[in-house]
């Protein structure tokens, strides 16, 4: 179940990600307990920054995109065909209600029902092939 306090400052679902999906040391999400939150999640310097201005979401600051939003963006796209900036927008235009809805629809899996991780490219629950499909790594480097 995707619930708006799942949704940390930067557009992430939480819901979505393999710490809040495991069993063992389950994470909260942004906005819940540290206890089982990956150490990168912990000392996120988006949410740190977002709860020291006040804002409940990056896009209510004025340097919005900033950098690190524009960083994290550009690796999820890349990886798993996720925009924290395309959410964002869409939750300042529709509001939080509507993005909620929004993911239910999207990132249930077709085949059992079962809430699909944004991170692995099947569901974890049947193992059919997520859809939308995972994006193509590719490698590029600079020379």
């Amino acid at each position: 179940m995707i619930k708006s306090n799942l949704i940390a400052p930067c557009g992430m679902n939480c819901a979505l990600c393999l710490g809040y999906i495991r069993e063992k040391n389950r994470c909260a999400g942004c906005r819940g307990d540290e206890k089982g939150m990956p150490t990168y999640c912990g000392t996120c310097k988006m949410k740190e920054c977002a709860k020291a201005k006040g804002f409940k979401y990056c896009f209510e600051c004025d340097k919005y995109p900033c950098m690190l939003v524009k960083h994290v963006d550009k690796r999820y796209r890349t990886r798993y065909g996720m925009s924290m900036i395309e959410n964002l927008d869409f939750i300042k235009a529709h509001g939080i209600r509507a993005f909620v809805k929004k993911e239910k629809a999207r990132w249930t899996c077709k085949s059992c029902g079962a809430m699909l991780c944004v991170h692995r490219p099947v569901c974890l629950n049947c193992g059919a092939q997520r859809n939308p499909p995972m994006p193509v790594p590719t490698k590029t480097r600079s020379k």
